[in-house]
C-alpha cells in the first residue's frame, strides 16, 4: 500500500519539558525548532522531530494524568508514501479500525496531512503525508 515508511516524529509527555529538553539537546546535540505557547517544545534530530510536552499544560492535560500516573509517550507518528487519502480509509476500514478525521497538521517535513487511531492496546498511531 506504501511505497516507504519512516518515523515523522515522536511526542513524550514530560513532568518537567525544560530538562527534558535540556537533555536531548546535550545527548544528541538537537536543535529547537519550535517552541508554542500550549505547552509544546520541537526539537529536531535529523529528519524526525522529538515534540516534548508539559504535561501540566494545555496540551499537556489532553494526555490525562502526568507521567508516572498516565501516558508518557503521547503517540507516534508513521510517514507513508504515497498518502492517498481515500485508499487509507478504505483500508483502515476494512480492517475494522475507527479513525479520526483527516487534518492538516506539522511534523518533521513541514505541514501535511494526518489521519490518526488506535491500536488494540490504546496506543495513538499517526499516518502522515
Amino acid at each position: 500500500m506504501f511505497d516507504s515508511v519512516h518515523l515523522d516524529h515522536i511526542v513524550l509527555r514530560a513532568k518537567d519539558a525544560k530538562a527534558l529538553s535540556a537533555f536531548y539537546i546535550k545527548v544528541f546535540e538537537c536543535e529547537v525548532e519550535r517552541e508554542l505557547p500550549i505547552g509544546l517544545i520541537q526539537l529536531r534530530l535529523g529528519s524526525i522531530l522529538i515534540d516534548i510536552i508539559d504535561a501540566d499544560s494545555e496540551l499537556g492535560l489532553q494526555g490525562g494524568p502526568r507521567p508516572g500516573a498516565g501516558r508518557n509517550l503521547d503517540h507516534f507518528c508513521l510517514k507513508v508514501e504515497p498518502f492517498k487519502e481515500e485508499d487509507i480509509i478504505e483500508h483502515l476500514r476494512n480492517c475494522g479500525v475507527k479513525f479520526e478525521p483527516l487534518r492538516e497538521l506539522y511534523g518533521a517535513d513541514g505541514y501535511g496531512p494526518s489521519i490518526y487511531f488506535y491500536d488494540p492496546e490504546g496506543n495513538k498511531v499517526e499516518l502522515k503525508g
